[in-house]
């Protein structure tokens, strides 16, 4: 039997979440996954406590991490490692400060957030972390590498896409991916009045580019997309236009969210 909330200890708030409503929600957030819903990279915990060959302990070239993780995920097949060794792994990874209390929140008001996961990572281990959290629930939709195991039981990971973004990896540009979403939703006749971008690293900067005035960016603090977009505010005036919430927790962006529905 599916236990509702295994892994953080919530109650079993996520019952009929994702389930379409009257109205449409009016606001849409995105999460990035490693070190903003989890609290490490996930790549790293895979790796951890294993000894790679010095050319994979090697820091790939620029763009090309994908790859790098494709070759770290067959030799770790090739070593016996399988499904329910990657799915522990997964599972264990421990969420960021705050984010179970974050999804309570989501989950008490879901009929007003639509919530999208948008990373890096790959599908396999975010599904197996989201469910273990009993947070799969919330999320309308996960964009990711596709991960699976094949014949011989080893975890593959492809890219995600191809682009043409010169700022981002060559196997997935979230700004292309938040673009299309929009566009998407809007032809379904779901428009939002804010869009929040929740994350962390370099790659969350530059979707985080396409936010308006209305809009939200929430980046960790202290992290490469904070970094980031303090610079451009600071070289570039007005060119960011989203309001910028840093956050150690992420009970801070529950309680900006809570009062933004306090105004509303």
């Amino acid at each position: 039997m599916r236990r509702c909330c295994e892994g953080v200890g919530l109650p079993c708030l996520f019952k009929g979440v994702g389930m379409a409503g009257a109205r449409p929600p009016r606001f849409l957030l995105v999460f990035d996954f490693d070190e903003t819903i989890v609290d490490e990279n996930s790549d790293d915990s895979v790796v951890r406590g294993r000894a790679l060959p010095e050319q994979l302990r090697q820091s790939p070239r620029e763009g090309s991490y994908n790859e790098h993780m494709q070759r770290v995920l067959a030799f770790l097949g090739e070593q016996g490692v399988r499904a329910g060794d990657f799915r522990a792994v997964y599972e264990n990874i421990p969420l960021s400060p705050g984010m179970a209390e974050l999804f309570q929140f989501l989950s008490k008001h879901h009929e007003l957030f639509e919530v999208v996961l948008i990373s890096d990572a790959n599908t396999f281990g975010i599904e197996a972390k989201l469910r273990a959290a009993g947070a799969r629930s919330l999320f309308r939709k996960i964009f990711s590498n596709p991960a699976g195991f094949d014949r011989r039981g080893f975890l593959t990971l492809g890219p995600y896409h191809s682009h043409k973004c010169l700022q981002c990896p060559a196997n997935m540009c979230k700004r292309k991916i938040l673009t299309e979403y929009l566009a998407e939703r809007a032809q379904e006749e779901v428009e939002f009045q804010r869009v929040f971008y929740m994350g962390d690293g370099a790659n969350d900067f530059c979707p985080s580019g396409t936010l308006t005035a209305a809009d939200v960016a929430f980046p960790r603090k202290g992290y490469p997309m904070h970094r980031m977009i303090q610079e451009i505010q600071e070289k570039q005036p007005g060119a960011f236009q989203a309001a910028v919430v840093p956050w150690e927790s992420a009970t801070e962006v529950a309680r900006y969210l809570q009062e933004l529905l306090k105004r509303k």
